[in-house]
């Protein structure tokens, strides 16, 4: 019910042959992990690269994790940047480019996320090419633009704990104030939604976390899937009874029902991805381990009392 992926063990190929030029993917959670709702794939696009203008059948999100990449999109090519995230609806069609040939930004690299599971290879086709991209007006990300309705950009700023204080940042709102946008934080734990239904996304959630040292997440499970890839720092983490030390570039998933937990005993802070799929219910998303142990000895005691 779960699945791990060394950073080492990923490796890129290349993808979408005869509709992209100097693209590669590895795909770090498909159906070969064990997984039946999401696709997770490590994307790179050589400067001067593209992505022919193609539409699918599933919805992709994705965050930027290095380079300048160009995501055209509704006529428009958006010049992306490290934090860059977004939602590319089902039937959409969409085009990619790299940074420019002598860019000094090199090599653009990014995670997608895909829901439904893309369909395996030689089933019916759920990618569809409609030719090179053609022209576009280049258009600079701006977040509270209605127009960029399905992308978003994570600022450092924006999972940093002290800016929680009373204050902090009211009067300059990066994007509109909502609950949807607010950083979470409990037990140590800092979370910060990227792309979830404020963008359009109804069949999967991508999401920011950061643990502090000491910050615990206690045995649960979900009705879900989740993916974590590690960006900075480690953590060890527990599935279905077997520990691992997930470093930088590791790639960790869990399935529906597989009981799961973190502890950040590094003495540093470590951060990753997570996505899920399908969406977090709006009740009984997580199931603690210890609510129903809690259960459990108080219906013991209670029938101890009557005996």
């Amino acid at each position: 019910m779960h699945h791990f992926l060394r950073a080492q063990d990923i490796k890129l190929l290349p993808a979408y042959a005869g509709h992209s030029s100097a693209f590669t993917r590895c795909a770090v959670v498909d159906a070969a992990a064990g997984s039946v709702h999401m696709g997770v794939g490590l994307c790179a696009l050589e400067a001067g690269g593209s992505i022919d203008t193609h539409l699918h059948s599933f919805e992709e999100s994705f965050y930027v994790l290095e380079g300048e990449p160009t995501l055209i999109l509704d006529g428009r090519g958006y010049p992306l940047v490290p934090g860059a995230c977004g939602l590319i609806p089902i039937g959409v069609p969409h085009a990619w480019a790299g940074s420019g040939a002598n860019s000094k930004a090199g090599t653009s690299r990014w995670i997608d996320m895909l829901a439904p599971q893309p369909r395996l290879p030689g089933a019916v086709a759920d990618t569809f090419f409609i030719g090179p991209a053609g022209a576009y007006q280049r258009m600079e990300l701006d977040i509270r633009d209605p127009r960029s309705r399905h992308l978003f950009r994570m600022a450092e700023s924006d999972i940093v704990l002290d800016n929680l204080k009373l204050g902090a940042g009211v009067n300059a709102p990066s994007v509109s104030a909502s609950m949807s946008t607010a950083l979470l934080a409990y037990s140590g734990i800092a979370l910060k939604m990227l792309v979830d239904q404020r963008l359009d996304a109804q069949l999967s959630s991508m999401f920011m976390v950061e643990y502090q040292p000491g910050g615990v997440a206690q045995p649960h499970d979900h009705p879900m899937e989740e993916s974590y890839i590690i960006l900075d720092g480690e953590v060890d983490a527990v599935a279905d009874g077997e520990r691992y030390t997930l470093r930088v570039g590791d790639v960790f998933w869990t399935g529906v029902g597989c009981t799961h937990a973190f502890y950040n005993t590094s003495g540093r802070t470590v951060r990753w991805l997570e996505t899920q799929s399908p969406q977090l219910p709006a009740r009984h998303g997580y199931r603690f381990d210890r609510d129903w142990d809690y259960l459990r000895e108080k219906l013991a005691a209670e029938a101890a009392a009557k005996s």
